[in-house]
């Protein structure tokens, strides 16, 4: 099953949500607000896009709330940041097993569907 984890305010995570509903797949949506990833679901999502770096909105207001905007943290450091605050991950970040995709990737969205036939 799809999974998206996102916030219901941001427009990109709306964004993926209605590509999926407008291709009648039915989703798992993870409001961040309320659950994160675990620490292996963000391993995981981190090597299917390119390593966490990839899933740290580090031009975000919330890392700017924080005061981490002057910090060049540590691939370790930011995981342990995305496993404490989960605000702090770029959204949405789309999922199927393995598979997954980080922010505006409808291209990627577009693997993630079930073969037609």
């Amino acid at each position: 099953m799809i999974q998206i984890f996102g916030t219901a305010k941001c427009k990109l995570t709306r964004a993926a949500q209605r590509f999926f509903a407008d291709r009648g797949i039915k989703v798992q949506f993870v409001e961040l607000r309320e659950k994160s990833l675990s620490k292996g679901e963000l391993e995981s999502v981190a090597k299917s896009v390119g390593g966490v770096r990839e899933l740290y909105a580090s031009d975000s207001p919330r890392v700017k709330e924080r005061g981490l905007q002057h910090s060049a943290p540590s691939d370790e450091r930011i995981t342990e940041l995305l496993l404490l605050d989960p605000l702090l991950l770029r959204t949405p970040i789309v999922r199927d097993g393995a598979r997954a995709a980080v922010g505006d990737a409808e291209k990627i969205w577009k693997t993630l569907l079930p073969p037609k036939g």
